[in-house]
């Protein structure tokens, strides 16, 4: 592999170690450092706040995610400028509208993007290098919906057949668990019920977490 690939393999495999979706658990990580790293860095750039002004700052979510940090003074001076701005927008009694999106869903599209490219593009690899992605990939618990249905829009065609078919089979064999759980829910199949798996008698939960991503 490529040295830039070392990088997304190596980041793939410490995701595929925990439980959920890879790319949830990497974005994650990634955005809090992004975040972390424009609090520490970025402040005092001119730059960097005037594209924080001309998104009209984060999102909800990662506005809320700046409570978990410790630089208030960061926060304060990101948030002076915002809460002024609306102010004289109320002042006008017209809100003004923007133009660019949050700076951090903006660096979390960069994120997912590069890392869809990256397994969509497995085939490029050395076939060495593909079957050891394929392993790592298919041996858990795979991309959540939000982020297959990412990989379908931007790659169409182009996602190796391999991994089509095992993201694919593990949804269809979700449904199939959800409707074995769902029918053994009805009155007078507590046996069957009981006796289902563990895991398949909280299936809901899998289901829940697979058709939203985890990302904060």
């Amino acid at each position: 592999m490529a040295n830039d690939k070392h990088v997304n393999f190596f980041a793939l495999q410490k995701a595929c170690e925990k439980p959920g979706c890879p790319l949830c658990t990497i974005v994650n990580e990634r955005i809090d450092r992004y975040i972390d790293g424009m609090l520490f860095e970025h402040i005092s750039d001119r730059t960097f706040r005037a594209q924080y002004r001309e998104a009209g700052g984060f999102c909800r979510n990662h506005a809320e995610s700046l409570l978990s940090y410790r630089d208030g003074l960061a926060v304060a001076i990101l948030g002076q400028g915002e809460l002024s701005e609306k102010i004289e927008d109320f002042r006008k009694k017209k809100m003004r509208r923007y133009k660019m999106p949050c700076p951090a869903c903006a660096e979390q599209q960069r994120i997912e993007d590069e890392f869809l490219t990256f397994i969509a593009e497995a085939a490029k690899l050395a076939p060495e290098d593909e079957n050891e992605l394929r392993e790592l990939l298919t041996s858990g618990a795979g991309l959540c919906i939000p982020h297959y249905a990412r990989m379908v829009e931007l790659r169409k065609r182009r996602i190796p057949k391999w991994f089509m078919e095992f993201q694919e089979n593990k949804y269809k064999a979700l449904l199939e668990r959800t409707n074995r759980f769902i029918d053994f829910s009805a009155w007078g199949k507590q046996k069957q019920f009981e006796a289902l798996p563990p895991e398949d008698k909280v299936v809901w939960k899998e289901l829940a977490s697979t058709l939203r991503s985890s990302i904060k």
